[in-house]
This record gives C-alpha cells, structure tokens and sequence, in this order.
C-alpha cells in the first residue's frame, strides 16, 4: 500500500481518493491483501495493542447493554493514529439483534429526522417499519418489485440534528437522545479512558451493497477532546483511516458485524471515508445469528429487549444484504453553548448527504473542496 500511495501524490491527484476509488471499482475488482482484518488476530507491524480501563465497567453494566466483560474485549490501535482504537466484536453472542432491531424499528421513528422527510410528508414516514414489513416478509418473486421505505433509508439523525448543508447543530433541532445507546456509549468511551461521555447526537447510515460514504472530517461538534463512536451491523465494509491532509494516504481495515471503533485525540480529526460495502465473512455470520435464541444473553435488567421471531425476520432479510453504521458524538464541553450564527470556518466536504452515494464513480461531494495545503489553520479547529 505504501508505494502504491507514493506514486498517486506524485501523480498530482490526492492518495486519499485514489485509494478510495480502487477499492469502490468494480472491474476488475481490486486486491483486498492489505486490508487488515482485526477479527483475523493476525500480527501486523501496523497493529498494536490498546490499552482499556476493566474497572471502569463492571460485567453486570456491561452486560445490561449486551456487552461482553471489558476485559474480554479484543481491542486494537494502529501504529502511526494515536488514539485510534478498534474493538473486534464486544457483543455477547446473541445480543446484536437487539440492536440491530432499534436500528431499523425504533431510531427511525419520529421525532427523529431521516432522509426520507427532505421529500416525503410527515404522515408518510411516520411509520416506516410498519409501511415496509409486509414487503420484506415477502419471499423474492424474482421480478424487480418497489423498494420499501426501509431499504430507501439512508440516514437517520438523533439528539441534536445535523444539519446537512449548513454542517453544523443548534440548539433549537434537538430532540431526546435514546436512552439505550446513550449507556452503549457511555460504557464503551469509559472502558476507552473517557468517562462521564454524553452522548448528544447520533448519525445512523444504511448502507446497500453499492453504497459509498465520501472522504470526509467529522469536526462540526464545538468539542474534539470527546471521542467519536462508531458501531457496526450487518454486512461487512471497507473504511479508510487516513491524515490530516488529503496527501495522506489513507490505512485500509474491514468493518465486521459487532465491530466497535473510538477515533479519539490526535485520530479525532483524520479524513475517512467508506468505500465498498462486502459480503460478512464466512464464520462471521452478519449478527451471529446461527445457533443461538434472539436476546438469548441479555438479562432481565437490560436496557434492550429480545427480539421477536417477527421483528428478527424482518431484521434479517435487510443485513443479508445491508449494512447500518451508528456514529455517535458529544457536541458540547462542560459550559459550552452553540453560537448565535453558524460557524463560517466549517469544512465543506463531511460525508452526509453529499458524500453518501449509491451507484456513483467518486466519493466525494461535489461541493466545494478543501485545499490540499496542511497548514495549521487548515488541520485544526479550536
């Protein structure tokens, strides 16, 4: 990867999307060998060990959001992105489900704001899953049928909405962020080394088999000493860590069902981008479903609930063939309120929605572009 990177900055055209566009193309289809694989447990010279806090979560808080003890957690950094940290399916086994079904069912209720309201009337996204089930319990007829609303799904917003052409959050889009996923978080940044994190805005991404999502920076939250969190289900993927600069060729790793990253400190800022959406693996069964009951782990106390044969069935026939991404970030420090007007110093290419695409030749937005220069006033906000 490395010298295939080195001569794309010499070809005038940032490494970044170059890298991007030869692991999106489909003919031929690109060599995955450099791909790192955490779940393999293969030893890498990229690979270090992350350290975590076990004493930060007790098992039985742990397990109430379906969580494996932390001190079973396989978790992961990369030489070269401090504060980086990889986590290789913490689930208990059988405990995605639940998640998973708040994902597709409960998340894109409203007041929640989806992709769909930028077209569509209130009353017409108002239940998604329940306008969308009796199209996908139906068996394949093998003839092209209409998509239901779910599998139409693109983005969901949560607590304070992002807003997409103005990048940034304000304090009048809010509504409630989910208690359930708030705990999630709150357990996973504390084991990390951050506690007390509050969860304030969630993005979710539904990706199909020919999605893409663009190079992008997360950076419109008015605090980046707070991590960003990344949790993944259903089909697996390939994302992009890169630098600070587009110059910075960026450090390919897959994405499995379970999957957990913190991009924190110094990686808080980096470029990244997800390319291709991939078949989960063989022996990786998308939300290890095989031989285990629905919530079968879960306590009495957990904050989620076991999912019905109904609602699995539902569930399943979307991540055979899906992927849905949650990113989950702290907007505000302690006594920090959101300015009056918008920030103008806002980057212009995050990821949503100009960035997502289905079925298109670049990941990037269209909009204006950021200089590839790498001073400081254009790598950091403060």
């Amino acid at each position: 990867m490395a010298k295939m990177a080195a001569s794309m900055v010499e070809s005038g055209e940032d490494a970044f999307r170059k890298i991007f566009k030869f692991y999106k193309r489909r003919n031929p289809p690109p060599d995955f060998s450099d791909v790192i694989d955490f779940s393999k447990g293969v030893p890498s010279d990229k690979i270090v060990p992350a350290k975590l806090d076990p004493a930060a979560v007790s098992d039985v808080e742990a397990a109430r959001v379906g969580l494996q003890p932390v001190r079973d957690w396989r978790a992961h950094g990369l030489h070269g992105y401090p504060g980086f940290i990889f986590i290789s399916n913490p689930f208990l086994r059988g405990s995605q489900p639940p998640w998973v079904r708040q994902c597709l069912k409960t998340y894109p209720q409203k007041p929640n704001v989806c992709n769909l309201d930028m077209h569509m009337s209130p009353s017409d996204t108002q239940d998604i899953w329940d306008k969308s089930v009796q199209g996908l319990r139906r068996p394949s007829s093998g003839k092209r049928e209409p998509k239901t609303l779910l599998e139409r799904l693109r983005w969901v917003t949560l607590g304070y909405h992002y807003n997409w052409d103005t990048k940034t959050y304000s304090a009048d889009h809010y509504t409630a962020f989910p208690a359930d996923l708030h705990l999630l978080s709150l357990h996973v940044t504390a084991a990390c080394g951050f506690p007390g994190f509050n969860a304030e805005a969630g993005i979710l991404n539904y990706y199909r088999s020919d999605s893409s999502l663009g190079i992008h920076v997360d950076e419109s939250e008015l605090d980046h000493s707070r991590p960003l969190l990344s949790f993944s289900f259903g089909q697996s993927a390939i994302f992009l860590l890169g630098g600070t600069c587009r110059q910075d060729p960026p450090t390919a790793m897959f994405m499995h069902s379970g999957d957990m990253m913190v991009m924190s400190g110094q990686s808080r800022l980096l470029y990244h981008a997800v390319p291709r959406i991939l078949p989960a693996p063989q022996g990786h069964p998308a939300s290890e479903m095989e031989g285990c009951s629905l919530g079968s782990s879960l306590q009495d106390s957990a904050v989620v609930q076991p999912v019905s044969e109904e609602d699995w069935a539902v569930c399943s026939r979307y991540i055979q063939s899906s992927r849905v991404n949650v990113t989950v970030r702290q907007v505000l420090g302690p006594g920090q309120s959101f300015p009056q007007t918008p920030s103008s110093h806002q980057r212009t290419d995050a990821g949503q929605p100009g960035g997502y695409h289905d079925k298109q030749e670049d990941g990037e937005t269209g909009k204006r572009k950021r200089s590839n220069s790498c001073d400081s006033a254009d790598t950091v906000e403060t």
